[in-house]
């Protein structure tokens, strides 16, 4: 069977919009500096990753998706940092993101499982790579307010 490219990497560019949107509310969410800057850092490599991939999905002669979906979101599992309300402590706020990061790596391990050409792999296994950095990151600073909590 061959597979969609096209649809591969209109999937993963609806994960990489609902990730920005996550790590954008994220950054509006939380009191701490840092914090603010690693999450609108995260959102920007969100929005590079997309428009890297819409690239790829017009060379190959496709409809590039301009964004994710609400419906994506909670399949996705963005849903509870999109609709977080004041108030929550950082530690919440980095796990959300967390769950986040997991099902972007899901995503992305899924597509690289996939019948892919040579050069569109080569560009998902690149952005998975960064996303499994981004994961770890937050997954760190998760333990560490975790720690800190105590």
């Amino acid at each position: 069977m061959s597979t969609n490219v096209t649809a591969v990497l209109n999937d993963l560019v609806e994960t990489s919009k609902d990730g920005e949107r996550g790590f954008r509310k994220a950054a509006e969410d939380t009191r701490d500096a840092q914090l603010k800057a690693l999450f609108v850092s995260r959102a920007d490599d969100c929005t590079q990753g997309a428009r890297e991939l819409q690239d790829v999905v017009q060379k190959l002669g496709g409809k590039p998706e301009t964004g994710g979906t609400v419906g994506g979101a909670l399949r996705r599992g963005w849903a509870d940092i999109k609709s977080a309300v004041g108030g929550r402590s950082d530690y919440d706020i980095l796990a959300e993101c967390e769950k986040g990061e997991d099902v972007a790596k899901k995503n992305y391990s899924d597509a690289l499982e996939k019948d892919l050409p040579a050069d569109v792999r080569m560009v998902v296994d690149r952005q998975f790579q960064g996303v499994i950095r981004n994961h770890d990151r937050i997954r760190d600073l998760r333990d560490q307010f975790a720690a800190a909590k105590h």
